[in-house]
């Protein structure tokens, strides 16, 4: 890989770096921390544990963008299919100077886009119909140019990982008391370490799902900020973010509730979160940061680029 490849021209941000190294620390260090347990009190599990556990978490990274995918009904669109979109595309990466991704399209009426891939070598930038018959060209490069940050920035990977590592400690509680039992027969019926096993573990497996709950949702909404920002400065006209971003907010809530709902545990991935206008105000932990603050930021940008 050249040197110019190594990093793009989106404006680097050490805070979103340093979150995402702390929230890695904070999340692997739980991960680890639960694998040692669940080791210790199933002893006759532990080599499925490990297995399971490293297994899983390898093929999650390695084809996160396969998975995410196919979860979220994308297939890759060629230029000849969607020329608009392959050319904003191709602008933004000579722009940026970066690798361009693997472009996709989901058959979707719901307004949104997203990025995903373990490195911008292997990335894949989406968007779904309802979007590209919404915006305008200059909305869409706004759009396109706050995913492809997510995929300089590499947050993308961070995300995938960190997300998938509370959704895997579930996992590996069920199939680790299931291994436990299976492998311990009569004799855990009586094992009083056994008993306590059972009570431990799912306990162990709630508080890493919502600890890594919460870490991921303090780094998705410092991320969306930093794609803002980075996008904004790259295109230089904040404006057709801003714009696109008000008017996917309000057509997403006009969507029939039992869609957003499908939608939702992709969240943190989309360009803005899949909610009504009510969940929006009521949800705390949200994965994006909410619409007043992402536009009254890119209207500080708007200021500072006019002077």
């Amino acid at each position: 890989m050249s040197a110019s490849r190594q990093h793009s021209r989106f404006t680097p941000d050490r805070g979103l770096t340093g979150r995402m190294v702390t929230t890695m620390f904070l999340i692997g260090l739980l991960y680890v921390g639960f694998t040692g347990l669940l080791i210790v009190l199933l002893r006759g599990a532990w080599p499925l544990v490990v297995l399971i556990s490293g297994g899983l978490f390898v093929a999650q990274f390695w084809f996160s963008d396969k998975i995410t995918e196919r979860a979220m009904g994308a297939h890759p669109v060629t230029p000849e299919q969607f020329p608009q979109l392959h050319g904003a595309v191709d602008r933004l990466c000579a722009l940026a100077d970066m690798p361009k991704p693997r472009v996709a399209v989901a058959d979707n009426d719901m307004p949104n886009a997203f990025a995903t891939g373990r490195n911008p070598e292997n990335a894949v930038v989406c968007v779904t119909t309802g979007l590209l018959r919404r915006l305008e060209p200059e909305e869409l490069e706004g759009v396109l140019a706050h995913e492809l940050s997510h995929v300089a920035h590499r947050d993308v990977a961070v995300m995938t990982v960190a997300g998938f590592l509370g959704v895997l400690a579930g996992a590996m509680t069920r199939i680790a008391l299931y291994g436990g039992m299976m492998g311990g027969g009569n004799r855990n019926n009586n094992d009083p370490n056994a008993a306590i096993a059972m009570i431990i573990v799912p306990l162990a497996s709630m508080v890493v799902y919502a600890l890594s709950f919460l870490l991921t949702r303090l780094l998705s909404r410092y991320r969306e900020l930093a794609a803002d920002r980075a996008a904004a400065q790259l295109t230089g006209r904040p404006s057709a973010l801003a714009s696109a971003l008000t008017k996917v907010t309000g057509q997403i809530a006009a969507i029939p509730t039992e869609d957003l709902r499908k939608a939702q545990p992709y969240n943190a991935f989309y360009f803005a979160p899949a909610l009504s206008a009510k969940e929006t105000a009521a949800q705390l932990l949200s994965t994006h940061p909410s619409l007043e603050q992402r536009l009254a930021q890119l209207a500080k940008i708007s200021s500072e680029l006019g002077r």
